[in-house]
């Protein structure tokens, strides 16, 4: 409690007693704005679950009369053993 007294003589030496209630206004304009402005945005979209396809599109890559393609390797191919490469 004695912090936040110390802190209002403070604001008061530095502004003075009339340009308070300017600061006070000010400050709950300022706080009634971006309450209003956090209600009237949207809420960010949901990221689609790992694995969920878009609607309308089939499981099976054969469902339109085509051979499903085989999977494609995601890992890089690995370096060789022994370290000595070009440079060394």
């Amino acid at each position: 409690m004695g912090e936040i007294l110390v802190v209002l003589v403070i604001v008061v030496i530095l502004f003075g007693a009339n340009k308070l209630p300017q600061l006070g206004k000010g400050l709950g304009e300022a706080i009634r704005n971006f309450k209003k402005g956090m209600a009237d945005e949207k809420p960010p979209p949901r990221a689609p679950e790992p694995g969920a396809l878009p609607p309308g599109e089939a499981r099976s890559g054969a469902g339109e009369g085509g051979a499903a393609e085989p999977a494609k390797p995601t890992a890089a191919p690995a370096k060789p053993a022994g370290g000595a490469g070009p440079g060394e």
